[in-house]
């Protein structure tokens, strides 16, 4: 599919921000939109890049929650980690005040990165979006949602424990998508269902884009 441009010169690119429940199809929205010229930026990797050996941000990791999350080899032992921040509210918000600056500071390197380079479209792909302060980067906000039977489904067949990933999504609460919808404020928003086939997501997604880009 061709998507339209737009009627006129952007001083910068269109910036979609991505979010929505675990297991509900971000990174496929964010693919599907590469594969129509944009540029994917990752904050879950960027956020693995943040807490990566040596860095501030997993020294400060290390301070809140001990030893118990530091592996042998002096890495962050993520499943150990997520054991603790998903069980726990307030272990959560003091992992995110951690990893939420350097997360934004790297999200800013690489949309000046996409604006230097005449980048037409990026997604910024982030669960927290919006309570990680990446919504003020984007134009729009697309909410990416299915239903829990499709996220079990989903989270089962990635080899994701079911423990795991109920404790998961008992954490993010199953209105999580009314909740995100209600604070996303002046951007404008989106709300793109993954439910059905890849081919009936990419036909949503091709729509959106086309419509964003002409409403811009």
């Amino acid at each position: 599919m061709a998507v339209p441009a737009g009627d006129g010169p952007r001083a910068g690119p269109l910036v979609i921000g991505l979010t929505g429940p675990i297991g509900c199809g971000k990174s496929t929205v964010a693919r599907l939109l590469g594969e129509l010229g944009g540029t994917v930026i990752d904050a879950d990797v960027l956020a693995r890049r943040a807490t990566e050996r040596d860095t501030a941000a997993l020294a400060q990791i290390r301070e809140r929650f001990g030893p118990r999350v530091i592996d042998a080899d002096g890495a962050l032992d993520r499943v150990a980690l997520g054991r603790i921040v998903f069980a726990e509210k307030a272990a959560l918000a003091d992992l995110e005040q951690i990893v939420h600056p350097h997360v934004r500071r790297l999200v800013d390197e690489a949309l000046r990165a996409a604006a230097e380079t005449a980048q037409p479209i990026v997604a910024i792909e982030a669960i927290k979006l919006v309570e990680g302060g990446l919504g003020q980067r984007c134009d729009e906000v697309w909410l990416i949602d299915c239903s829990v039977a499709t996220q079990r489904q989903r989270l089962a067949a990635r080899g994701m424990a079911e423990p795991d990933y109920e404790q998961r999504l008992a954490a993010q609460g199953a209105d999580l998508v009314e909740r995100l919808s209600g604070t996303i404020g002046g951007h404008r928003q989106r709300r793109i269902s993954t439910e059905g086939t890849l081919d009936q997501t990419r036909l949503r997604v091709e729509d959106a884009l086309a419509d964003a880009l002409s409403t811009d």
